[in-house]
C-alpha cells in the first residue's frame, strides 16, 4: 500500500519523501543483519516514523466502527516495512494489518502491525506501539515464532525475542522474571468491545474469567499488553478473535520470558490467553467451570 503525499498546513512533512527516503536509507544499512536484529530495527524505524507524521497531523479513516480507525502514518510505516522486507527478505512471506502480503517461499513468514493501537494513537496516547513477528510455517498455527518485537516510541523502550536469548528490554534480560502467581493476585489486561457488551455469549465467560483477578487494565494495544506480561507488570490477558499481527509479537515476548500462552474457544469466538503458568491455568479452569455450568 503506497503511503499518500502531502504538503498542506496540517501536513508540513511530504510522507511520501520521508517514507522513501527512510526505506531506502534502511535497506543501505541492513543488507547484512541478522533476522532478530533487523526485526528490532524495522519495528523502532517504523515507530518514529509513525510519530514523525503523527507530529504534522493525522488524517483519520474509519473501518468497521468510530474506535477501528487506520491513519496515513499506519499505512506509511507498514509501507516502509514491507518495502524493506521485500528487498532484505525476498524469499520470505509477508502479512499485514493494513494489507501487505506476500506468500512465503522460505516457509517463513514476517507478520507486522507498524502501528499497533491506533486508536490511542490518534487521540495523543503514549499506549501504542510499532510490532512485528517472524514465524516459521502457517502465521495462524505456526511451527515456532522465530523473532518477536515490541517498540513504543514514547517512551523509548523496545522488547525482543529473538534465537538463542530471552526476552529482552532495550538489550537487557527483562528484568521481573515471571512468578508463579494466582489470578486473584494480579492484574489482567483485555479488552471487549462495546458492541460486544451486549452479546451474553461472549460477555458472560469473559466476566466468568476477569471477576477473579485483582483489577482489570483495559488499555487498547494487545502487543504493549503482552510486553507488559513479559516483565511482570501486568500478571494475565485474554482478548477473544485477535488478529495474527496483535498476537504472534506478544506472545513471543511473553514465552521468552518463560510464561505460557493458550488459546480456548468458548461459544462463538476462541480467546487468547497469556501470563505466568498459575495465572493461565486459573484462566482455563474459569472457563471450564463456565461451560459447566451454562
Amino acid at each position: 500500500m503506497t503511503p499518500s503525499s502531502s504538503s498542506s498546513p496540517d501536513h508540513p512533512v511530504d510522507i511520501h519523501a520521508l517514507v522513501r527516503s527512510t526505506t531506502e536509507r534502511f535497506i543501505d544499512d541492513h543488507r547484512t543483519t541478522g533476522d532478530g536484529d533487523l526485526g528490532c530495527a524495522l519495528v523502532r524505524t517504523a515507530g518514529q516514523l509513525a510519530e514523525d507524521i503523527r507530529c504534522g497531523g493525522l488524517t483519520i479513516e474509519y473501518k468497521t466502527s468510530i474506535s477501528d480507525v487506520v491513519t496515513e502514518a499506519d499505512k506509511a510505516a507498514e509501507y516502509f516495512v514491507a518495502t524493506a522486507l521485500t528487498e532484505l527478505r525476498p524469499n520470505d512471506g509477508l502479512l499485514g494489518e493494513e494489507g501487505a502480503a506476500a506468500p512465503p517461499r522460505s516457509g517463513r513468514t514476517w507478520v507486522i502491525d507498524p502501528v499497533d493501537g491506533t486508536y490511542n494513537f490518534t487521540s495523543g496516547s503514549d499506549y501504542w506501539c510499532s510490532a512485528l513477528a517472524l514465524v516459521e510455517g502457517d502465521p495462524a498455527d505456526p511451527d515456532e515464532i522465530l523473532v518477536g518485537a515490541v517498540h513504543r516510541p514514547i517512551p523509548g523502550i523496545t522488547w525482543l525475542k529473538k534465537p538463542g536469548s530471552p526476552t529482552l528490554r532495550n538489550g537487557q534480560p527483562v528484568a521481573h522474571p515471571l512468578a508463579e502467581r494466582p489470578a486473584d493476585a494480579v492484574s489482567v489486561g483485555t479488552y471487549l468491545h462495546p458492541s460486544r457488551m451486549g452479546n451474553d455469549r461472549i460477555r458472560l465467560p469473559w466476566l466468568a474469567v476477569v471477576e477473579d483477578f485483582a483489577c482489570l487494565r483495559m488499555a487498547g494495544a494487545a502487543s504493549v499488553d503482552l510486553a507488559g506480561i513479559s516483565e511482570g507488570r501486568i500478571g494475565g490477558w485474554l482478548q477473544h478473535s485477535v488478529h495474527d499481527w496483535d498476537w504472534l509479537p506478544g506472545r513471543a515476548l511473553v514465552e521468552g520470558a518463560g510464561g505460557r500462552t493458550a488459546e480456548k474457544t468458548v461459544g462463538p469466538v476462541t480467546w487468547k490467553l497469556a501470563g505466568n503458568a498459575r495465572t493461565v491455568e486459573d484462566m482455563l479452569a474459569a472457563f471450564d467451570d463456565y461451560l459447566a455450568g451454562s
